[in-house]
């Protein structure tokens, strides 16, 4: 039998199973019942973007049917079985689609099934930054619990995403081994339909940032094959069904890796007999570089534990800046009162303090180098924590003085102690700002006296200092620009420009981020933007801006305004915090957030907002933005500003509350504005809205009209 052979068997067998579900479905609840995965705007994903067609209702999974069926041609060519291979993963969304009828939940934990879109915009900037560097999907079961653990441990100490069907789930569990989207290893399911989960995945991301056209299945199968960077391990024995599902893979551009003794195709279906080579095999298929990072700590440190939760009743100690004096600081000295590498604790070491006790914790870290600057500090220290939750087994959260931290039982029976921190933050500070920072010393306080010195005599004086000088940076008091192009590795026309009053839409690269990143890496994503040549200083238009954009979305763009939504407004990724977009009945504008599921007076969710506008495009009247763009001055400055802002999700509004609050007092002379902002505890509707808006007499009811 030959490899054609196997995966037409295959994708024959898959075919008849999702033609006879979809008959008893339709039987059973007749053809317009409807149909669909929840928290998605693609409705089903992979369908949609392979044919262009959406499916709603049963009816249409019949028709769909005769589609899948034109793609299971028999000619004997490696086309015709890529494109078999294809059919059989429509045929598994089809399948997996019918098991969340009626809002049904099919999959009990640890299993995900479906992962919403939602949770791929999350992933989209660390895909794009390399903090993820891969994604591993591992089929089946390993010929043993110690290899299945060893394989998944691998690829998550290297940041690698890692997605589990089948045996192997169970056998993770077997180990002990945490899973959950919060340390990147997510069990999708049992059965082998439920890979079209992960395959999902790689597709929304092509219409999410790639702007792939939904429909034109040679541009997603190259967006696939170039911008996503997944593999699949798949453990003896095959049958033809999983071949089938492989041979869809390697159509999207993900390699297999296999230790049968199968059928080869050079590049896409390998043969590793030895498990523990899997990774290295994986790695090289897909061109994955993984930057290794050596820091003597006796748990692993990788992006994969950013997300680690520590339960009280799992930790260890606790250092809580909200409870007890803390502080985390950068400082700034000259290369002579600096030891390189020095690491110093001034207080009792976690092995000192009570099981479960809450302590004041201040680390301080001291640098030096001819090109450091001040302006600096603060983009080093909001790194932190990123560093120490990539630590496994411990838990950080907050910023500044208002930081935890908790460090697991588990992580302190390995041998972690205080000094580990201290080397996280020396070798992570030494690796990242290696241009800025020639030598590094961390003093870790935990005396409650010298924690308070620090917290009160030095830490808070310079934020206060740091905090007047972000204050008094404005639009007007720069000479230059930057552009952030980082997420052009999933949306290729996306241009960022990034001022002092409007940070990037992802949230996290500031003017002052967009600096040091150029001075880091004069070559690297963010380059300087001269803003000599106004054209229009209502929206926010320069010549300068146009000429970069144009360069940087290689040509994809002509021109672009800083502060409209309606006339040339910037592009969006997918990596938003925040949509704004029109509400034609207030002639105002509604946000939402990726945090908020719910529906708006849009009339549509986060994701469905979100389809329209991310991509790399101009959506005129939605605009993609980071939280705290939201209380800029510039914010929409063309249109009117803030006070065309008339809903917003609570807890957004909550979050935004204090510095919203100061614009609108500042500018317009209202005191509490957001008092006058609707939520989804006041209306999810736009006529409720509108009478609530009517109520507090809101500013964008009297305001000349946006359209």
């Amino acid at each position: 039998m030959t490899l054609f052979d196997v995966v037409f068997n295959g994708n024959d067998t898959v075919y008849g199973l999702t033609e006879n579900a979809v008959d008893a479905a339709i039987a059973q609840h007749g053809a317009d019942k409807a149909v669909g995965f929840p928290h998605t705007a693609y409705s089903l994903p992979c369908y949609y973007a392979v044919t262009g067609t959406k499916i709603e209702k049963l009816g249409d999974m019949k028709d769909a049917l005769a589609v899948i069926k034109s793609l299971m041609t028999r000619e004997k060519r490696l086309n015709d079985a890529f494109m078999s291979g294809v059919a059989t993963a429509l045929c598994a969304e089809l399948i997996e689609a019918l098991k969340y009828i009626d809002g049904a939940t099919p999959y009990e934990e640890p299993c995900y099934g479906h992962l919403a879109d939602a949770v791929i915009r999350e992933l989209g900037v660390p895909l794009v930054t390399g903090d993820i560097p891969g994604v591993a999907v591992i089929l089946g079961s390993a010929p043993s619990t110690e290899e299945a653990a060893a394989l998944v441990k691998s690829y998550q100490a290297q940041g690698i995403l890692v997605t589990l069907v089948g045996g192997i789930i169970d056998q993770v569990a077997e180990a002990g081994m945490k899973t959950g989207a919060n340390v990147r290893v997510i069990p999708l399911g049992k059965d082998v339909t439920s890979v079209i989960h992960v395959v999902s995945v790689a597709v929304r991301a092509a219409l999410i940032f790639g702007n792939v056209a939904p429909g034109d299945a040679a541009a997603l199968m190259e967006y696939t094959f170039k911008r996503v960077p997944a593999f699949v391990n798949a453990f003896a024995p095959l049958d033809p069904v999983i071949v089938a599902c492989g041979a869809g893979a390697i159509a999207l551009g993900f390699p297999v890796i296999t230790n049968e003794e199968t059928f080869r195709v050079p590049k896409s279906l390998i043969v590793q007999k030895d498990v523990s080579k899997f990774n290295a095999t994986s790695l090289e298929a897909r061109d994955i570089k993984i930057k290794i990072t050596n820091i003597d700590i006796p748990v692993a440190f990788a992006s994969a534990f950013e997300g680690e939760i520590i339960r009280r009743g799992d930790m260890q100690v606790e250092f809580d800046g909200s409870r007890v004096d803390c502080c985390e600081l950068v400082q700034t000295k000259e290369a002579s009162e600096i030891e390189d590498h020095k690491i110093t604790i001034v207080g009792p070491d976690v092995d000192e303090m009570e099981l479960g006790s809450k302590n004041c914790i201040a680390y301080v870290v001291e640098v030096a180098g001819k090109n450091m600057q001040s302006d600096f500090e603060p983009v080093i220290e909001r790194k932190f924590h990123n560093y120490i939750n990539c630590i496994e087994g411990v838990y950080h959260t907050g910023q500044r003085d208002m930081q935890r931290i908790r460090i697991s039982k588990d992580a302190f029976a390995a041998g972690f102690r205080l000094k580990h921190i201290g080397e996280v933050l020396y070798a992570s500070v030494k690796n990242e700002f290696e241009a800025v920072v020639d030598k590094c010393q961390v003093t870790i306080y935990t005396d409650p006296e010298q924690c308070k010195h620090m917290r009160h005599e030095v830490a808070i004086p310079t934020f206060d200092k740091r905090d007047a000088r972000l204050l008094s940076l404005t639009d007007e008091s720069v000479d230059v620009y930057y552009s952030c192009i980082l997420c052009q590795a999933f949306s290729p026309s996306h241009v960022c420009v990034v001022t002092p009053e409007r940070l990037g839409l992802c949230g996290a690269v500031s003017w002052l981020d967009a600096k040091a990143t150029n001075q880091l890496d004069p070559n690297g994503p963010c380059q300087v933007i001269t803003k000599e040549r106004l054209v229009d200083d209502r929206i926010g238009e320069y010549e300068d801006v146009n000429e970069a954009v144009k360069k940087f979305s290689q040509g994809a763009l002509e021109e672009v305004s800083l502060y409209s939504i309606m006339e040339k407004p910037m592009t969006s990724c997918g990596c938003f915090e925040c949509i704004c977009g029109i509400e034609p009945f207030s002639n105002g504008v509604c946000i939402t957030n990726r945090e908020y599921a719910g529906m708006t007076p849009l009339g549509m969710t986060f994701p469905e907002l979100a389809s329209m506008t991310g991509g790399g495009v101009q959506t005129p009247g939605f605009m993609g933005h980071g939280k705290h763009f939201i209380a800029s001055k510039k914010f929409m400055k063309a249109e009117g500003g803030i006070e065309r802002i008339v809903w917003m999700p609570k807890a957004l509004k909550e979050q935004v509350a204090d510095r919203l609050n100061a614009t609108a007092k500042e500018l317009y002379g209202i005191d509490n504005f957001t008092d006058m902002i609707g939520d989804e505890t006041i209306a999810e509707d736009p006529e409720t809205l509108l009478a609530f808006l009517t109520e507090k007499n809101h500013p964008a009811l009297s305001m000349e009209p946006m359209m």
